[in-house]
């Protein structure tokens, strides 16, 4: 630099400076709104009136009936889907984030071939981001099979502005009966049972019935916009039938799960699942237990949970440990321990393998699950959908999951935590900065 002359060097400093502004200005939070959360009541999370309350801020219907049951890691999950659908007969409907070849890829590709050619409508959606690395031959073999592929936001000239909006649902729907959830993709990564660090610890709900036909609305949605094909029919959305009546010997409603689908879309005017996730947490009499892979909960949402802390409720976070596959989310969810440590949250880190569930229950009778994560990213930019279910089994499912997962995770300690290095302060308070994108 000593070399050049002055008015060089002078410019070139500018320019640096210009980029860094820019990259502030675009990707971090700088200048964020102070964010606040306050409500008129606090309805007990298994009340009618919280049901209501969630419906209206996110303008979803609460749908009763159907069922859903939890399946652990890829030993579980990976042949029921395979199964569902090998047994298709008029419709498959396949949303991921993520496509990566292998066993897994090769398993999924062979049975939708088979079923298009059978005569089954087959359409399949992968973010063009998450999916870069899908087999492009076994792609146009489906679709000379009579199957339809749909890229969401591919990298292409003239749509560069939305690559940072990307299409975090899953949703696979058979039949318009049977459909999985939560938070695994198609990648040999999810097989297996979490056994090791190549296997990740994972989670989907199947879903049978009404609560199948909430996560199809899911994919429609974005396909309609993608693709401008409508979905209609039965071989989509079965025929809606009216509720068993109920027991009169039984609590009103004791046997039948309510349950609300909330769709996140790209939009920082309207944020459902941010709504969502504040309004569980503000319920909360007795407890909440949450586990999701990318913790990095906006401003409001923290207050909420220290508020509720505070207060007496038992909350507890689990998150990865150095397993995590982008490090700078972790640097910035570790950014925030130190107030949620003496509010009286409790933090563990789990410790054999990257685990990537995105559970919430709360007071043991209601389950939030689906593809969000807990971070604004979630929350404001992509395409999201969570299921949130009221039925105390199914709750209480999910809290048992909780507990057995602890038993493999290492608490953080307030007086550990504060005798860290210091230097890991650094890259925390760094990555704060872009908690928005990261």
């Amino acid at each position: 630099m000593l070399g050049h002359p002055w008015w060089l060097i002078l410019l070139a400093a500018i320019g640096v400076v210009a980029c860094v502004a820019v990259a502030l200005g675009l990707f971090s939070n700088l200048g964020e709104d102070p964010g606040v959360a306050t409500f008129t009541g606090r309805p007990r999370v298994y009340s009618q009136e919280f049901l209501t309350a969630i419906a209206g801020m996110t303008n979803a219907p609460v749908r009763t009936g159907g069922n859903a049951q939890l399946r652990n890691n890829g030993d579980e999950f990976f042949p029921a889907i395979f199964a569902a659908l090998t047994a298709a007969k008029t419709s498959i409907n396949l949303m991921v984030y993520v496509w990566e070849p292998g066993q897994v890829s090769d398993r999924i590709f062979d049975i939708l071939v088979e079923r298009a050619r059978a005569g089954v409508q087959v359409r399949v959606m992968v973010d063009g981001f998450g999916g870069l690395s899908a087999p492009a031959e076994r792609i146009r073999e489906l679709q000379g099979a009579g199957g339809k592929w749909c890229w969401f936001h591919p990298l292409r000239f003239g749509q560069l502005t939305f690559l940072h909006k990307r299409n975090h649902r899953r949703a696979i729907v058979v039949d318009g009966e049977t459909g999985f959830t939560g938070g695994a993709a198609l990648a040999d990564k999810w097989q297996g049972h979490a056994e090791d660090a190549e296997h990740w610890r994972d989670t989907m709900v199947e879903l049978h019935g009404p609560m199948a036909a909430g996560l199809q609305a899911a994919f429609v949605q974005l396909w309609s916009q993608l693709t401008g094909e409508i979905l209609v029919g039965p071989a989509y959305f079965l025929p809606e039938q009216e509720p068993a009546r109920e027991d009169p010997a039984l609590p009103p409603r004791a046997a039948i799960p309510r349950h609300i689908t909330v769709l996140g879309t790209p939009s920082t005017d309207d944020t459902p699942v941010r709504r969502l996730f504040r309004f569980s947490f503000h319920a909360a009499a007795e407890s909440i237990y949450v586990t999701n892979p990318y913790f990095v909960p906006d401003r409001a949402t923290r207050q909420i949970l220290i508020e509720r802390a505070r207060a007496g409720i038992d909350v507890r976070v689990l998150v990865p440990n150095e397993h995590i596959d982008i490090s700078a989310v972790r640097w910035a969810s570790r950014s925030y321990y130190e107030e949620f440590l003496a509010a009286g949250v409790r933090i563990y880190e789990y410790q054999p393998t990257m685990i990537h569930l995105k559970h919430l229950v709360v007071d043991d009778r209601w389950a939030v699950v689906g593809s969000a994560n807990m971070d604004i990213r979630s929350e404001e930019l992509n395409p999201e959908c969570v299921l949130g279910i009221a039925d105390a089994p199914f709750a209480r499912t999910v809290r048992d999951t909780f507990f057995r997962d602890l038993e493999l995770a290492r608490e953080i300690r307030p007086d550990e935590w504060r005798q860290r290095p210091r230097w890991h302060k650094l890259p925390e308070r760094f990555f704060r900065l872009f908690e928005e994108q990261i």
